[in-house]
């Protein structure tokens, strides 16, 4: 039961975490966040993700690849 526990608080710190750096992430560079919750959150395609902002699929492309790093790092860091 105690590893249920354990499994549960580390999920809840794991959003947590998830929720903060997305924040952080929103008030650098809005669309960035934004992708990476559509993607990660949404399970969004790039192409799909490109289409709902507006913007060509090789700018949500490398929005993604700029936001994934960025959020990793700021995880990290709590």
């Amino acid at each position: 039961m105690n590893e249920e526990v354990d499994l549960s608080l580390q999920k809840s710190a794991d959003l947590a975490a998830l929720s903060d750096s997305l924040n952080a992430l929103a008030e650098v560079d809005p669309r960035k966040s934004k992708i990476v919750e559509m993607k990660f959150f949404g399970g969004l395609t790039t192409e799909e993700i490109a289409e709902a902002l507006g913007v060509s699929e090789s700018t949500a492309l490398g929005d993604w690849k700029l936001a994934k790093p960025w959020v990793e790092r700021e995880m990290a860091r709590t």
